[in-house]
Formats: structure tokens, sequence, C-alpha cells
């Protein structure tokens, strides 16, 4: 706890306030500008491309990832589940089901990151489809030309949700969604953690929303299918930059990446 001048805790008030941000967020990107620290950049590892080519392998260890963000989402190695980062924390949704706090050493082959510094917040109602709620989000993004983070928190009348199985290796991804597990939840408290990019990034990246979902209790997660929900508050992160590191493995060096990733892609996330 620091202690500061009531007239800068009010000054903090009323900036954080005109800026429509908590004032937890505004003294976060005021410390970090500081200090030098990337905000608003968004650290990718690997690309969409090679997920659907079937290039799995550990790319980079949690501990790693976690160097550049407390904020994202991902897979781990082998396909072995999905990956929720809220808090600092990574969690690995199963295909059994359970939930589990991934170790430092675990695999990553795919991750999206970010150090969350909301740059908005609100309040969304009356939620009735994964469709509806991106058409709720979109009303927070100012541009189709940036990424975005987005966090979702609240009692969730209904979720699905899916953990893609781990396949045998080298299996693309639209044939290893067709095994995944799906898991149908209702009147459950979490929290959406999702990334929005760009319809140019789709070669490399998920086009449009993506979201992963963690209960409150840490019992349940995975990634988004659809949703409905009464009330849920909103933050809204503006990512304008973006960092890409690309595996050196002999597996993606060797991948035939060239071909037209977007319509494969978008049947392995929907999932429908």
């Amino acid at each position: 706890m620091i202690d500061i001048p009531l007239s800068l805790k009010v000054a903090l008030e009323e900036e954080a306030k005109k800026n429509n941000v908590t004032r937890d967020g505004l003294i976060s990107a005021i410390l970090a500008e500081h200090v030098n620290l990337n905000v608003h950049t968004v650290f990718q590892v690997s690309t969409s491309g090679a997920l659907v080519a079937g290039v799995y392998d550990q790319e980079v260890t949690v501990g790693a990832l976690l160097e550049h963000g407390d904020f994202g989402l991902g897979t781990f190695a082998g396909l072995d589940g999905e990956m929720v980062v809220l808090d600092g924390r990574v969690y690995q949704a199963h295909g059994s089901g359970k939930v589990t706090e991934a170790r430092a050493d675990a695999g990553a082959p795919f991750a999206v990151i970010t150090r969350f510094t909301p740059d908005m917040s609100g309040t969304i109602t009356d939620v009735t489809s994964f469709s509806d709620l991106e058409a709720r989000c979109d009303g927070f993004r100012a541009s189709d030309n940036i990424f975005y983070a987005l966090r979702l928190h609240g009692r969730f009348s209904y979720i699905k949700t899916r953990v893609v199985n781990p396949p045998e290796p080298g299996v693309a991804l639209t044939e290893a969604a067709k095994s995944q597990s799906e898991f149908e939840l209702e009147n459950i408290a979490g929290t959406l953690v999702g990334i929005w990019s760009p319809v140019f990034s789709s070669q490399f990246s998920v086009a449009g929303y993506h979201f992963h979902f963690i209960s409150d209790d840490h019992e349940h997660g995975g990634h988004l299918l659809d949703v409905k929900a009464d009330s849920l508050s909103f933050q809204i992160e503006n990512l304008n930059d973006f960092r890409l590191v690309l595996p050196e493995t002999e597996t993606y060096l060797k991948a035939n990446l060239d071909r037209d990733i977007a319509a494969e892609l978008n049947a392995a996330e929907r999932g429908h």
C-alpha cells in the first residue's frame, strides 16, 4: 500500500473518470511509461498457420511466456488442452474437463499475451449468444486495424466451451478439432479472456474474436463456443504494438505454410 496525498488521489480519480478507466489501471499505465515498460503490446509465439499445419511442439515455456505479459491465451505442446492466462497465472484446461495451473516448465507451441492495462471499462447486458457478444464488443472498438485485449467477468447463465484432445503428431488442427471435448455449464461465475485481431492478420493470427473461459473457482475452462449472460463487467485495451516470435524448430522450418488457412482456422476455432 502506498500513501499518497489526498490532492493527488483526487487528481487520479478525475483523470481515470475522464478516460473511462479504473484508477488502478491509470496508475499502472503511468508507472509502466515511467520505467519504459512495454504496454499496449501484444506478444505472439508462432503462427496460427503453423497450428493448422500440425506444428505444435514446444516453442516456449510458460515461465518465458510470462516475461512478456500477464493476460492472454494459447495452447500447450501436443495440443494438450487450452491455455488461459489471467492475472499472471497460467491455467490448463484438459480434455477430461479438469483445470490445473501450468508449471513454469510446461511447453507451448502458440500463445498470445499482453500486459493487460485497460483503456476503457463498462458493462454489457443481456448477452444472448456468441455472435451477440461479438456485436456488443464491437461497440467498444474504435478501429478494425489494430489488436485488442478484452476481459469480461460476471455470472454466466450459459457457457459452452471446448478443449482439443492431444492428437497424433502432425495431425492438422481441423482434424484434431473433430475429437474435441465439449462442455456446457450453467449459472457459473468466471472470466472471458479475449484477443481481437484484424482481418489482415488472418494468415498468422486468429482474425476476429478469440475467447477462452476460466471459472472463478478455477475448476472449469476452455475455448469459448457459445455464451449467455445477463450482465458482464467489461474492460478493453488497445494493442498497437505487435511482436511475433517465429519458432526455430526443424518441424516449423520445414513445414508447408504456403496455404490459405483462414477457412480451416475458422472451422477449428468456431467448432461449428
